[in-house]
């Protein structure tokens, strides 16, 4: 610890941070712009200056940085000095001289950063009367909208796009004492991680092109926090709308997770709660009972029918759970094919059995060498892939530490680093955007990546090194033998079993080896690892199976697609086999027009919830807004049903009940606080204090201001009326302090700036190693169906997700659909110049416009997953390529 002084206020603080962060971690106001708390200090917008005094007897001082100052034993600094006032005001001047005069249009008013610090450094008029400088904007894609005359010079953005997230479309251009910040020319932003901008600029420079659809003033938004629904990873994020749509996403800060980030899938991928084939009203087909469509299911039910429920990964564990004691164990089935049942079991098994530890997503970045083993971990699981990025450059920076430049020091840190990579080796089955800060790739079909991995572990287990052939396997093995804290990535993306089970045995034997290792998989949706904890009977597979036996079922289908999660025919013949089938889902799809009943499920914007991402972490969202419809969470529907009432039980009860019957839920107890939670005698609101035209809003209802909804499953309230302070961090609505309206407020929540929340980070963990647990896996094979090439999914951000497809910012985003082969393959095929070529399995054909990947080995072939034309096929598999018609 070091003493510092403050205005004459002695500090004790920890070592290795600078003046800035100190002061904001105290809880001082001291304007900044170009730090950001991820990616550290560069000095360039000289807004943090304080008076800096030698010591008690130096009356001068002299003007510093704040954020280039390090923190250490007598350290005096003055932020109230008036030098340093004038100073901060001055720079705050010359930085708006350019600055248009459009604040009350500015789609960043009344959250803006620039707003804040302005008026916090007191400078209040403008005195320059003279023309302005002005820019040319761009058009930057569906997600960003650019407004460059905005813009203070910061380099905050170009810093995140192309140091941080590794954009390499995107940059500063500087002429004749002009500096502007975007693409070469107009294009859209490639980077998966762009939507970023909107919250690192402190200005309006970038903002939410989605948001801009459908503008609302932040301070009139309703929001609640949430979990990102679009992968496994599970970032946090806030959730906002107003007149009962969605309006945007914004990051929620966990320090465990995402921290001050989302990837563009989540950030853009929430446009499909407001799709006109949301499922609004409960149906029935038959209607001639009398009954409303409710009533009719709760009949049903109440005649005890011989049911099957299909549980789905992403619906909550409470959808699941309740799903699951309504049609009893025996009769409860994943709504997934079984091969990819199996790849997240083993995946479950792994982690619980294993005796390597799985680190969270932050963690990760300390790890100091990577193996990826099968995974395209971009578009898989793109927050990882920004976390992995991080870790390509720990042992880079330990030049730098040894030179004791301070860890902060984010300028002095890259010009000793420059483009220099840790050990960093992907094995995969196709080139993937992780090879730009690899060391060493491997391109293999999945025979080829398991007898590589069998290499590995071998070599790692003799300890020799005699292999002195310098193999890929060779510089794999060594480096995370030389490595301290080696980390191993799989996952399901090959939809292996196998290469989960190889992955397992490297980080195994690295652990005998007495290595502090972490192994990390990606799974493929939102509660993939909650479903699979829960258990079940079988997968999707069986289902069918056992429908298409008895033929008398009643199936109760959640929150599942069938013809997303099979093929056409097979979807529609169970479903035809039913006796009946009740649906309950929140978007129109094929199923719809065939089931017997539909109750409308809500999304994560309409419901409450938990999920259980990768690595076994449990979160809460809570539901946005009560929608003026039939909407319900899924596990209401549910609750309503067994117990045949009007309304659910209150969420808290089907907690307890869930916890009883599963007792390796039972952290879940204390994830969040209950809904009898209170802050003196006050919820806490989901509106902030200067929420306005609550009663306007409803004027053509009625001019009378009616009650608010009633949040009788959370904390929360629907108002603005409640504590306006700090809550618990797992209920943090927004963000804001007095003087802090931006996103940087975040500041203001943390135990210290960049760190913990006050009350620790959201979610628990429910899984920990074994340490009595095993190293070793059987790893099965890899199977040797008939067919010359082995098909294998090839994953995308923008389109492989179910819900997200459907936003129409992300549609944009979505490339044509295609079947990937090297110029090798096609000419062994003897398909040179063929523009579309047909993969055949067995009985089934697809055909797809040509796509030459040389990255692909010459057995291999790619179909992008989750696309409309290619759902329902199984990875891998083996077929023929022929030319198509």
């Amino acid at each position: 610890m070091a003493k510092v002084f403050i205005d004459n206020i002695e500090y004790e603080v920890p070592n290795g941070k600078n003046m800035l962060e100190v002061a904001l971690s105290l809880g001082l106001d001291l304007p900044y712009f170009c730090w950001h708390p991820a990616m550290h200090s560069v000095g360039a917008c000289r807004q943090c200056a304080v008076t800096n005094y030698r010591d008690e007897n130096d009356t001068r001082g002299r003007i510093t940085m704040a954020c280039m100052l390090d923190a250490t034993d007598g350290t005096r600094i003055s932020i109230n000095d008036q030098k340093s006032k004038d100073f901060r005001a001055g720079n705050i001047e010359s930085l708006m001289i350019n600055h248009p005069h459009d604040c009350p249009v500015c789609d960043e008013g009344g959250e803006c950063h620039l707003q804040d610090m302005t008026v916090m450094s007191g400078h209040n008029y403008r005195r320059y009367r003279f023309k302005k400088r002005t820019h040319i904007n761009q058009d930057l894609g569906p997600f960003l909208n650019h407004e460059m005359n905005r813009c203070i010079q910061c380099y905050r953005c170009v810093r995140f796009y192309n140091d941080y997230a590794g954009g390499k479309d995107f940059g500063v251009f500087a002429s004749a004492g002009r500096v502007y910040f975007g693409r070469s020319e107009p294009g859209t932003l490639e980077n998966e991680f762009s939507g970023n901008l909107v919250e690192v600029c402190p200005t309006g420079v970038f903002t939410d092109k989605t948001l801009k659809k459908h503008f609302t003033r932040k301070w009139d938004l309703t929001s609640a926090p949430s979990v990102c629904h679009q992968c496994s990873v599970g970032c946090n994020i806030l959730a906002s709308e107003r007149y009962g749509t969605m309006r945007r996403v914004m990051t929620r800060f966990n320090g465990d997770v995402n921290g001050y980030f989302l990837c563009d899938r989540g950030r853009f991928g929430y446009e499909y709660v407001n799709d006109e084939k949301r499922l609004t009203r409960a149906a029935q087909k038959d209607a001639s009972s009398g009954s409303d469509p409710v009533s009719s299911v709760k009949a049903h039910i109440a005649s005890r029918p011989k049911m099957i429920g299909i549980g789905s990964p992403r619906a909550s564990l409470e959808s699941n759970f309740m799903l699951k004691r309504l049609v009893g164990a025996e009769n409860f089935y994943q709504g997934i094919p079984s091969n990819e049942a199996d790849v997240i079991n083993e995946v479950l098994r792994v982690l619980r059995e294993g005796k390597v530890r799985t680190p969270s997503l932050k963690e990760m970045e300390d790890f100091d060498t990577v193996f990826v083993l099968g995974e395209d971990v971009t578009n898989t699981a793109p927050m990882m892939a920004l976390g992995l990025r991080q870790t390509a450059k720990t042992l880079p920076k330990q030049k730098a530490y040894a030179l004791r430049i301070q860890h902060w020091n984010d300028a002095a840190i890259r010009e000793v680093v420059q483009d220099e990579k840790g050990p960093f080796f992907l094995a995969t089955g196709y080139a993937t955007k992780l090879e730009e800060v690899s060391t060493s790739v491997y391109h293999g079909d999945t025979n080829s990546l398991l007898k590589l991995s069998e290499a590995i572990t071998n070599e790692i287990r003799s300890g020799s090194g005699d292999n002195q052939s310098g193999g890929f396997s060779h510089q794999v093995a060594q480096a995370l033998l030389a490595s301290e804290k080696p980390l191993i990535v799989s996952g399901t993306g090959m939809m292996s079993k196998s290469i989960v089970q190889a992955a397992a045995n490297i980080a195994g034997a690295l652990k005998d080896a007495g290595r502090e290792v972490g192994i990390v998989y990606a799974v493929p949706e939102a509660n993939s690892m909650g479903l699979a904890m829960l258990g079940a009977a079988g997968s999707l597979d069986d289902a069918i199976s056992r429908v298409n036996n008895e033929k008398d079922l009643t199936a109760v289908v959640l929150e599942t697609n069938l013809f997303y999660r099979t093929d056409n025919q097979t979807a529609s013949d169970f479903l035809s086999h039913c006796h009946k089938t009740i649906l309950i889902d929140s978007m129109e799809n094929e199923c719809t027009q065939e089931a017997d009943f539909i109750l409308p499920a809500g999304t994560f914007a309409e419901s409450d919830g938990t999920m259980v991402n990768n690595e076994g972490r449990a979160q809460r969202y809570y539901q946005v807004f009560k929608p003026n419809n039939d909407m319900r969470s899924s596990w209401a529907w549910l609750d309503m049903m067994i117990n045949q009432t009007e309304e659910a039980r209150p969420y808290d009860d089907i907690i307890r009940e869930m916890l009883e019957a599963n007792p390796a839920l039972e952290k879940i107890k204390t994830l969040a606080p209950a809904a009898d939670f209170r802050i003196g005698t006050q919820k806490i609101p989901r509106q902030t204090h200067r929420f306005s035209g609550r009663t306007s809003m409803n004027a053509h209802v009625s001019v009378h201001e009616g009650k608010p909804p009633v949040d009788n499953d959370s904390p929360l309230t629907y108002t603005m009326e409640g504590y306006h302070g700090k809550p618990p961090s797992a209920d943090i609505p927004f963000y804001w302090s007095p003087g802090w309206n931006s996103i940087q407020s975040i500041n203001k929540y943390q135990i210290e700036v960049g760190g913990d929340l006050h009350g620790g980070n959201p979610g628990l963990r429910l899984i920990e190693p074994n340490e009595n647990g095993i190293t070793r896996f059987e790893v099965n094979s890899a199977g040797n169906n008939s067919g010359r090439y082995e098909v294998l999914p090839s994953w995308h951000i923008f389109g492989s997700g179910e819900m997200s497809a459907m936003s129409p910012a992300i549609e944009k985003r979505i490339p044509d659909v295609y079947i990937a082969v090297s110029d090798k393959a096609l000419e062994k095929a003897g398909l040179q110049g063929a523009d579309k070529i047909s993969v055949r399995h067995q009985s089934a054909t697809i055909t797809l416009p040509v796509k030459v990947d040389n990255s692909l080995p010459d057995n291999v072939v790619l179909l992008p997953y989750g696309f409309k034309d290619t759902v329902g096929w199984r990875f891998p598999f083996k077929g023929e390529l022929e030319r198509g018609v």
